[in-house]
């Protein structure tokens, strides 16, 4: 009897699919969540094998390739030897296109002269004493997604990963890393409305939920920041306001890190802390001076490994000159629109001729590219991430996120493929650090 052929046309989203049997007219199935669709189109297929007495031929047409393996009558599933995945992009949409967003520089490599006849060496002797019975398996990353993912699960079939899901694995092995001594991060663009706040939110969450806990979340702004109209808050209204009167207090040896909880506010699923500016007081009456700025960024790194600065619109405010004094690292979020994106430059070029460490500061930002609109041409965020080649190291993309839009900031509530773009660009972000202080 024949192996009987089925396919599964993946739609963009995930989570639907047009299935056909045998060559019989298509039918369409839709599911909540992409690894629901994986589930059902698995049970159909062992269904079809168990009504046919043999193997069904599934293919599976994705927006990352073409996947084909064989499913039994008993739900077992194999590889299928007759073919490799081949590319497919019928469905791929004009952003992800790109490999996962992160931009980086062609270099003109000039022609080398011709070697000069290597000197011989001698080989070393191998290293004396036993070799160590315990395996490096730290490189070793299994698939965790889509449908390799889902047959070793199953099957426990070993599947080698596929290239985007081996990127995103090195990704979040990037994201999970602690840095000794703690490290900074500076939102900034002078210009409003170009992602500070949904930026800082979605860093601090790809840093906390992947490397844990210990991520502070500042909102260091002079003038209505609305980082806490965001964000959840917690039992108490507690504001820097409030820190500021007792950063003696938490310096204590005496103090503990459950005491600073009674002034930033947890974020219960994405496992940073806020700590807010108050919205309700006019510019002149919260601004900090530099000594009151030290004083607060003292008790903040005492109490956490990270902390993500978002910033308001005065960069001739004293509390943001002496954030730029502190940080280790700049990220420049920006709209796909010519106004956002030349803010973001004039503010790195006018840095860059600042002072030493912020000009070092400019060489090593990252710069976030956040489609704000579904109708915003894919040309167009190209114009603007090449114009950021000769102006910052990094660029990244993130795709058009409707719950991104207004109203709470969630990293649950993001489509896969936002998740994978933030979780990009900090990868991006620890790269950076990693090479500031290799």
């Amino acid at each position: 009897m024949s192996t009987l052929e089925m396919t599964a046309d993946v739609a963009a989203s995930g989570t639907a699919a047009t299935v056909s049997i045998a060559g019989k007219p298509a039918e369409t199935v839709q599911y909540a969540r992409e690894d629901q669709l994986r589930s059902g189109i698995i049970q159909r297929a062992t269904e079809v094998a168990r009504e046919h007495g043999d193997n069904v031929r599934l293919t599976s047409k994705q927006s990352n390739g073409v996947f084909s393996f064989l499913v039994s009558g008993d739900g077992r599933i194999s590889p299928d030897n007759r073919a490799e995945p081949q590319p497919h992009t019928a469905h791929v949409e004009p952003l992800r296109r790109t490999r996962p967003m992160t931009s980086e520089r062609e270099v003109q490599v000039p022609i080398a002269p011709e070697p000069e006849p290597a000197l011989e060496v001698e080989e070393e002797a191998p290293e004396e004493g036993r070799r160590s019975f315990l395996a490096d398996d730290s490189a070793a990353l299994p698939p965790a997604s889509g449908w390799r993912g889902l047959i070793t699960r199953t099957t426990g079939i070993k599947i080698a990963p596929s290239a985007a899901e081996q990127e995103r694995l090195m990704a979040i092995r990037a994201v999970s890393q602690h840095w000794a001594g703690g490290r900074s991060i500076a939102v900034v663009n002078g210009k409003g409305g170009v992602g500070k706040t949904l930026t800082t939110a979605m860093l601090s969450a790809v840093f906390a939920r992947h490397g844990g806990s210990g991520v502070i979340a500042w909102d260091n702004n002079d003038t209505r920041g609305t980082l806490g109209w965001r964000t959840e808050r917690s039992s108490h209204n507690a504001t820097i306001q409030d820190l500021g009167g007792v950063t003696e207090r938490l310096m204590q040896p005496t103090a503990t890190i459950g005491d600073l909880a009674l002034y930033v506010h947890h974020q219960s699923a994405d496992m940073y802390d806020v700590l807010r500016s108050n919205p309700k007081l006019l510019a002149s009456d919260q601004r900090l001076t530099a000594t009151e700025f030290d004083a607060l960024n003292e008790v903040i790194k005492k109490y956490s490994r990270m902390v993500i600065f978002d910033t308001g619109n005065d960069e001739s405010s004293e509390r943001w000159l002496r954030m730029i004094d502190h940080c280790d690292q700049l990220v420049v979020p920006t709209s796909p629109s010519g106004e956002a994106a030349e803010s973001a430059a004039l503010l790195l070029e006018e840095l860059s001729q600042r002072d030493e460490r912020s000009a070092k500061l400019v060489k090593n930002a990252v710069v976030v590219v956040t489609v704000a609109e579904r109708s915003t041409p894919a040309t167009e965020v190209a114009r603007i991430v090449s114009g950021f080649e000769k102006v910052a190291p990094r660029t990244v993309v993130i795709p058009f996120e409707p719950s991104l839009k207004s109203g709470a900031l969630r990293f649950d509530s993001l489509k896969p493929s936002t998740k994978n773009a933030w979780i990009a660009a900090g990868a991006a972000v620890a790269e950076s650090l990693n090479e500031q202080h290799a």
